[in-house]
């Protein structure tokens, strides 16, 4: 089977569309025909090895990407990316979050949020035949389920022998293939330079998402490691850790209709899903997603509301909240009255024709497509009954559940344990509970549960969860303030908001939990047999859809294969490039020509002095001056501050490196564009735009506004 997927995507790679693809490195000599003609000037063999220059600087935050840019470990990022760690150091009397910071010295720089990492991939190897084995291949439901996370549990043990590293293992076109990723671990992270919230967060949600851009979306990080030269937890001995490879800066001007790439870490793309899942998802799941973040947001907003040590401490959820509000928005306004359903719906019917013309075809392909078809109508049917538990479920509910387990799970071998629960995961879960009380806020937190809660037992009885509503001492029908009564006697009764007795419970046994009057406690234990049967509801779908979909995705890529066209996979996190060319649009969203390049011009007209739109005083006035230094272009007259590109990313590309032809840096990838954001379920090439920073808009702030020159002169840029 994999000799033959890999045929085809050979003989189909003509057939792809010049921008489009989120390419797995070793599948870049299939597009090598194409990056060279858009202007790749060097080898593209070089960016298939994840080892060599300039991939071995591209590394993952777990969420975002970033890239090694000097010898002493410093990273650049995306402010947006930094934000957690900003907003962790964050007080009333010191407001890096509206300042910004830069260190001094190394001595003066920050520790990031606990549980931040920069991973850096080190190796890649196909694992497909040790995941699915003869024996598992065998097997189905629940057991298939099961026997896959035990095999990709032996392959993480088995590559994280070798000490400080993290291995996963990623699953490509619907769990036909597998994919062993090994990752370095740098445990001692450091905020070193973030810019004021006046230009890392400038245009705020208002321009989210939008064009034109003038935002400088960048901060740095540096990386440390053990007097040993090896991953080790924060300690004041560490010292810079040294990459193999850090970006060069472009030492030639960037234009319009260059040859750009990107190379990151895009987290999830939907372009091989069924029809029946894109209706789905744009008729039920999305509108209700848009619904209720719109609801959380406006709860939080007016639970915060003139207390700033809870807008700091909030600040990170709201955020991330409102980027996927506004995605989720422009995504179902992009579908609606489009023909994007019915398109994917011929599509899909066209491969149905072609697997039923042939018997042999329809006897290896037929009963897996109506398979599929079942297992995804039957997740749809629990997620429309179950979407609002989550909402509903105290945050520190859910916290003590996932003790409450570790305590269970911790009385089995570590090779037996749940993926989550193992010996390797005790620090993360540790580091996580630590950073609760910089990002919680009881008061919020109450209001934002009692409202969904409400919602969620004005369902009729019979979709309503009786173990969640034993546990919680709740009833279907309860009015607001009955609901708003038990939710406050909840965390009344509970002990985890402190601190030091939330970490305590990592190390306690299951018999202290099932013990406990803790409120919360006693919910989580009450809770625990109906979730394990929820639990093993989903691996038993889980397993089902994976037999079947990996038999659905190896049919689409033998019948596009037919017709010479290519399937590359979805995105799934782990390591891939996309290439493209610096390129504006015409017209844009509104009608108008969007220009390839923003200027320092656009940042004067849309100052206000206040909320989204306050830029920095040093800033404006080093704008008034035309102290433009050698970042200036004479085209612009200006110094260019964001540019589009037509490359093809996601979440997750977010401060993913920008790179020239030459593989230099010339700016990081941030956003997308409202309208192309539909690109997640199908690409446009005329349509779609990615939002980047200009390295020389960071480079100017940098040296101009901000006198960053320590760091300046580190990169080799002054």
């Amino acid at each position: 089977m994999k000799r033959l997927m890999w045929a085809a995507m050979a003989l189909a790679a003509s057939g792809a569309q010049a921008h489009e693809g989120m390419w797995m490195p070793q599948q870049l000599p299939l597009v090598a025909k194409d990056m060279k003609s858009a202007g790749l000037k060097f080898d593209p063999a070089r960016l298939s090895q994840p080892l060599g220059y300039p991939m071995g600087a591209v590394v993952s935050l777990g969420g975002c990407t970033a890239s090694f840019v000097s010898p002493q470990g410093l990273v650049v990022t995306n402010h947006h990316c930094a934000f957690g760690s900003i907003q962790y150091n964050s007080t009333p009397q010191k407001d890096l979050l509206k300042n910004g910071f830069l260190a001094a010295s190394l001595a003066d720089e920050l520790p990031a949020a606990p549980g931040s990492r920069i991973l850096v991939t080190v190796a890649l190897s196909d694992v497909t035949d040790k995941i699915i084995d003869k024996k598992t291949a065998a097997l189905q439901g629940k057991a298939r389920y099961e026997a896959i996370e035990a095999n990709q549990k032996a392959q993480v043990a088995a590559c994280e022998k070798d000490a400080g590293h993290r291995c996963s293992v990623g699953s490509y076109y619907g769990g036909l293939m597998f994919q062993l990723v090994k990752q370095l671990e740098i445990r001692d992270v450091r905020l070193v330079h973030a810019p004021a919230e006046g230009v890392g967060v400038f245009g705020g949600d208002t321009d989210n998402w939008m064009w034109p851009r003038h935002t400088g979306d960048y901060s740095f990080y540096r990386a440390y490691v053990g007097p040993d030269g090896k991953p080790a937890d924060f300690s004041k001995d560490n010292k810079p850790f040294v990459p193999q490879h850090f970006l060069k800066l472009a030492s030639s001007p960037l234009n319009e209709g260059d040859f750009v790439a990107v190379a990151g870490y895009p987290g999830r793309t939907n372009r091989h899903r069924l029809p029946q899942e894109v209706d789905y998802a744009f008729s039920t799941d999305l509108p209700t997603r848009v619904k209720t973040m719109g609801e959380q947001l406006a709860l939080i907003k007016e639970a915060t509301a003139g207390r700033r040590d809870a807008e700091i401490q909030l600040a990170n959820t709201v955020a991330g909240v409102n980027n996927y509000y506004k995605n989720y928005q422009g995504q179902i306004a992009s579908y609606t009255g489009s023909d994007i359903l019915a398109r994917k719906q011929a599509a899909y019917a066209q491969m149905k024709a072609w697997v039923e013309a042939d018997a042999k075809r329809r006897a290896a392909y037929g009963p897996a497509l109506a398979e599929a078809e079942r297992v995804i109508a039957e997740r749809q049917a629990i997620s429309r009954r179950e979407f609002l538990l989550s909402y509903a479920t105290p945050t520190l509910l859910k916290s003590a559940s996932e003790l409450y387990e570790q305590s269970l799970e911790r009385r089995k071998p570590d090779a037996e344990r749940k993926s989550g629960f193992q010996d390797r995961d005790q620090l993360r879960r540790k580091q996580s509970l630590e950073t609760v009380d910089r990002r919680f806020d009881a008061v919020t937190e109450k209001k934002v549960v009692a409202h969904f809660l409400t919602q969620y037992l004005a369902q009729p009885a019979d979709q309503l969860n009786p173990a969640f509503l034993k546990a919680l001492g709740v009833s279907a029908g309860m009015d607001a303030a009955a609901v708003t009564a038990r939710v406050e006697a909840l965390y009344a009764g509970t002990k985890l908001t402190d601190k030091a007795t939330r970490t305590a419970w990592l190390a306690r046994d299951a018999a202290d939990f099932e013990g406990s009057a803790d409120t919360l406690v006693k919910a989580a234990v009450a809770l625990h047999a109906d979730e394990v049967a929820r639990e093993d509801r989903d691996k038993a779908l889980a397993g089902r859809l994976q037999q079947a979909y990996a038999t659905v995705m190896q049919a689409e890529i033998d019948f596009k294969a037919s017709r010479g066209q290519a399937v590359y996979p979805d995105a799934n996190g782990t390591l891939r490039v996309a290439f493209g060319q610096v390129k504006g649009r015409n017209p844009g969203v509104d009608g108008t020509t969007w220009t390839a390049f923003t200027t320092l011009r656009g940042i004067v007209a849309k100052h206000t002095g206040e909320g989204e739109f306050n830029a920095p005083a040093e800033q404006l006035a080093a704008i008034k001056a035309r102290t433009f230094d050698k970042y200036g272009v004479k085209a612009l007259d200006s110094v260019p501050v964001n540019f589009l590109a037509t490359l093809d990313t996601t979440g997750g590309n977010s401060g993913s490196p920008v790179l020239n032809g030459n593989g230099e840096l010339v700016g990081l990838l941030f956003d997308g564009t409202l309208d192309a954001v539909i690109s997640d379920w199908d690409f446009n090439d005329n349509m779609n735009r990615s939002i980047c920073l200009d390295a020389r808009y960071m480079l100017w702030q940098m040296k101009v506004v901000d006198k960053a020159d320590r760091l300046l002169k580190e990169m080799n840029a002054l």
